[in-house]
């Protein structure tokens, strides 16, 4: 098969030698950046799904919390990290669509990344101290009504999940609420156990714990469905505001320019990862929802919700902290 070709190529190929065969991915470690700290619902969310992901892989999938400026910090490092599948980032709406209206970034977010599958999602739970007379949804919507200005509500800082679910329940119940910005939902905890603030609408894996043990009274959840890890507690779209909706999420995501032959293997090994019935379960008993999609319905729908919320947040005029 070689007699046409001239024998100045042949000789040039044979110099050259054999070509390596391309390397399978992975070879290494794949790191996961998240954005919040060790007992945070990002954090639990990573490790129990990368734990799954690493089995899928063939190789270990790092945990890196990467803390600080809102998740921030955390989304910058993977929006500019090597685009070669090694730092890949379990980032939610606050870092994709909440922040870029709040903060200068060093980043787009709307270009940035190459999404790969969305991962989990959860309703926020809305909880007060067991001392508060309030002891249901109406109840506590009569006082805050009755007390305007004075009612607290704690949140893990501008633009966090539970800050902007209060917000959206404050504008849909006409509720004048006093907001107290912590660094982090879990540093918020403490003074929501000791009474120091009225409420928080946080996510279900950080409070349900005290829920269990008494030591926080739960009067709601944000999704339009009841969550099957506290199906007795009404959502709030059943409490009498119709269509009632909140709910935070996580995806997984890659580098801008990164292989797209590498996004469709993370994608499938993430679904298979996703599919298996103990990660659901332990992460139903957080109030958790497992679910995969398709790079390309995520990037869609991230790109559908940008405007949405950038209107949520001026209308409202939230500012940084």
């Amino acid at each position: 098969m070689t007699k046409n070709i001239p024998a100045v190529l042949l000789l040039a190929l044979a110099a050259i030698g054999p070509v390596p065969a391309k390397a399978a991915y992975p070879e290494r470690p794949v790191h996961l950046v998240v954005g919040f700290p060790a007992g945070s619902s990002a954090d639990t969310v990573a490790r129990v799904f990368g734990q799954k992901l690493g089995e899928a892989l063939g190789k270990p999938v790092v945990i890196d919390n990467a803390v600080g400026a809102a998740g921030n910090i955390a989304a910058e490092r993977v929006a500019k990290a090597a685009p070669d599948g090694y730092t890949l980032g379990l980032l939610g709406e606050g870092q994709l669509l909440v922040n870029p209206n709040l903060y200068k970034l060093a980043y787009d977010p709307g270009t940035a990344f190459a999404p790969v599958s969305e991962v989990a999602w959860s309703p926020t739970m809305l909880v007060v101290n067991d001392a508060l007379p309030a002891k249901s949804f109406p109840d506590l919507i009569r006082m805050a009504r009755s007390r305007p200005g004075e009612l607290t509500f704690a949140s893990g800082g501008s633009g966090s999940a539970p800050h902007m679910a209060a917000v959206l329940l404050g504008s849909a119940a006409g509720l004048d609420l006093r907001h107290i910005p912590y660094k982090g939902v879990v540093a918020a905890v403490p003074d929501l156990l000791a009474g120091r603030v009225t409420m928080m609408l946080s996510p279900i894996a950080i409070v349900l714990p005290f829920v269990r043990d008494g030591k926080l009274h739960a009067l709601a959840v944000t999704s339009l469905e009841r969550s099957p890890a506290a199906p007795d507690l009404p959502t709030i779209a059943e409490s009498g505001f119709p269509g009632f909706e909140y709910t935070l999420w996580y995806g997984l995501l890659a580098p801008a320019g990164t292989d797209p032959a590498i996004v469709r293997q993370l994608h499938a090994e993430a679904a298979k990862a996703l599919a298996d019935a103990g990660l659901r379960a332990k992460l139903a008993d957080l109030g958790l929802e497992a679910q995969a999609s398709s790079p390309d319905a995520f990037a869609g729908f991230i790109k559908a919700e940008i405007p949405k919320w950038a209107k949520i947040i001026h209308d409202a005029g939230i500012r940084a902290d």
